[in-house]
């Protein structure tokens, strides 16, 4: 991730997140994942060193950073438990992810109970009840069920035991609303899964009124012969936006020196293109108001990583591009309208709307890399790579840089970094 002198050879080690919901459907944690090798092959030393790479990595950023304050879940094999690195970890960050499989040998119980004791939250994964497992569910706080892996029927009678052990449920691959419905009707309490990322309803009725106002907003900033006098007309007739513009421009991430006061100063310090982009994310965050505000910062997570990858690699794709991909990625899912039917609405570039409809080389798109990215589709990931002729080992910081990016964004005036 930083310096390619402390890689081993021909190894990459990726970190990226991936967020477990709790039933209100806001983020409880998030689970970093890393790949082992560029094929992804389970080679025990290189699985053990890639981990041991997240893991320094993450000390050295700062979990804080990483996973905004939420709790990290991350995977340790029987070495690693074995070597009580989980230890290295706050025990308020850190949840401790282990498989079922794992032979429960005397001396990883004893360093389980440790760690145990330690007060670290424990999450035995991909669980199914094997019965020469079971001595490891007394260390267990919660345990993750793999909804794609097992039959609805396994998963009913897991919850079941698990009920009557006050075990905590979690669940995993989490596609559709339907199965995320059947989960919380079964007792689950947390879930990680793709569905978030999709719009709840998909139809044809008509839109509350503050969405079709900020659809409209969203028409007017990209109009291409949008002056700077409309944009600061567009802002000064909404309170909110003049607020949320105001308190952006004045927060440590842009550290100027004296107090923006007004929005004619605001667009004057940040330009038509800088202030059409942060305009975009506010009135996105706008839309997804009653939405889980994760889907919003994942839209501006894939806008940053989309752009910095288009501006490091100089890909055909410009960086301005490249944002609007990313932000417009999930609009379908914070409006609850079919993507085809938004686009027409919008005046954006054939080039964007062909990307985020499919239309184009999916392996040559940053979008599609980016979101390869996020998931941890690691093949995905290089194949992607290969045809954009984008650098793999420098994925890692670009990701982090949009994150802590995204981050930055709800500090309020004066905060520190």
């Amino acid at each position: 991730m930083n310096n390619t002198n402390d890689q081993k050879p021909g190894l990459i080690t990726f970190i990226a997140r991936q967020p477990i919901f709790d039933r209100k459907k806001q983020v409880y944690a998030y689970e970093l994942l890393y790949r082992s090798d560029p094929v992804n092959h389970a080679r025990v030393i290189d699985d053990e060193y890639a981990t041991l790479k997240v893991i320094a990595d993450s000390l050295l950023i700062g979990l804080q950073r990483l996973t905004a304050n939420k709790r990290a879940f991350i995977h340790f094999n029987y070495l690693l438990l074995i070597g009580q690195i989980p230890l290295l970890f706050p025990v308020d960050l850190l949840g401790i992810e282990f498989y079922e499989r794992v032979i429960p040998e005397e001396r990883l119980l004893r360093v389980l109970e440790r760690i145990k004791t330690a007060g670290y939250l424990m999450v035995m994964d991909d669980f199914v009840f094997n019965e020469p497992f079971c001595p490891l569910l007394q260390f267990a706080d919660m345990i993750k069920v793999d909804f794609l892996a097992n039959s609805p029927g396994d998963i009913h009678r897991i919850a079941q035991k698990a009920a009557s052990q006050k075990l905590t449920l979690a669940a995993e691959k989490i596609e559709t609303q339907e199965v995320y419905d059947k989960a919380v009707e079964w007792g689950f309490h947390y879930f990680q899964g793709f569905f978030f990322q999709k719009p709840d309803l998909v139809s044809r009725q008509e839109m509350p009124g503050y969405k079709l106002n900020y659809l409209r907003i969203l028409k007017k900033i990209h109009d291409p012969v949008l002056e700077l006098d409309e944009v600061e007309e567009i802002i000064k007739r909404d309170v909110s936006l003049t607020y949320k513009l105001l308190r952006f421009i004045n927060s440590a991430s842009f550290g100027f020196r004296v107090t923006v006061c007004s929005v004619r100063h605001a667009l004057n310090l940040l330009g038509k293109r800088e202030i059409k982009k942060w305009l975009t994310i506010i009135v996105m965050s706008g839309i997804g108001q009653q939405k889980p505000p994760e889907l919003v910062n994942v839209a501006v997570i894939r806008a940053r990583f989309c752009e910095l990858i288009a501006a490091k690699f100089k890909l055909r794709q410009k960086p301005a591009q490249a944002f609007l991909t990313g932000i417009f990625s999930v609009v379908d899912a914070l409006m609850d309208r079919p993507l085809v039917e938004i686009l027409e609405e919008l005046p954006l570039e054939d080039q964007v709307k062909a990307v985020l409809l499919g239309k184009e080389d999916s392996s040559a798109s940053p979008l599609e890399l980016v979101k390869a990215f996020e998931k941890a589709r690691w093949e995905e990931v290089t194949r992607c790579s290969t045809q954009l002729k984008v650098e793999e080992k420098k994925l890692a910081r670009l990701y982090l840089e949009a994150v802590e990016w995204t981050r930055s964004l709800s500090e309020e005036p004066g905060q520190d970094k």
